[in-house]
């Protein structure tokens, strides 16, 4: 019992650490150089088209999020269905994250290979990816280890399972409209030549 009290007293704070990691890597990959005037002008267009996209994705899916925590909390409780939105929220806001961060690194990896050479554009790139990562991994212990801390210990799996769920669920929707909008992209970079 003293270890799992242990995990859950410290998860917490490695999440929170975690998250400033991945912040401070943002920050690193952001003031990294990005080009002449013409690059950061097809940057700031990627940028606008990725984020409209993630917007109009996420506006779709708070409607699927809303109706599936209904059902949840009907069938398996209000502490499901909270845990359930909480997972999604959290998914989405790595999401989000994750693509403010790729689309800023995309434009300072192609900078830093006609400057530097492929060192430092690997850098930049994995640095870029990273976010994401630490993102995902920081958030997702975090709110485990609060929703299991606040949860009476009968309903807390239950609920976690929720919180798994609302993850997956955004993960789900977002990969497969993320290839749609990749392949759209692709068609149109295919049309204009």
């Amino acid at each position: 019992m003293e270890a799992t009290q242990s995990f859950f007293t410290y998860s917490p704070v490695i999440g929170l650490v975690g998250f400033v990691f991945a912040l401070m890597t943002y920050a690193w990959v952001v003031k990294q150089p990005a080009g002449n005037a013409k690059m950061t002008h097809i940057a700031t267009l990627i940028e606008n088209g990725s984020m409209t996209f993630l917007k109009k994705e996420y506006m779709i899916l708070i409607g699927f999020l809303v109706v599936v925590a209904a059902l949840l909390g009907a069938k398996l409780g209000t502490n499901s269905a909270i845990c359930y939105l909480a997972g999604a929220f959290m998914s989405m806001l790595c999401g989000y994250i994750g693509m403010k961060a790729a689309t800023k690194a995309n434009v300072r990896t192609a900078e830093a290979a006609a400057q530097s050479g492929q060192g430092k554009a690997l850098s930049v790139a994995f640095f870029g990816g990273s976010v994401m990562g630490m993102a995902v991994a920081s958030l997702g212990l975090l709110g485990i280890a609060l929703a299991y801390k606040f949860l009476t210990s009968g309903s807390a799996i239950e609920a976690l399972n929720g919180f798994a769920m609302g993850a997956s669920s955004i993960a789900l929707f977002a990969r497969v409209g993320g290839g749609i909008y990749t392949e759209a992209a692709g068609v149109g970079a295919d049309l204009v030549g």
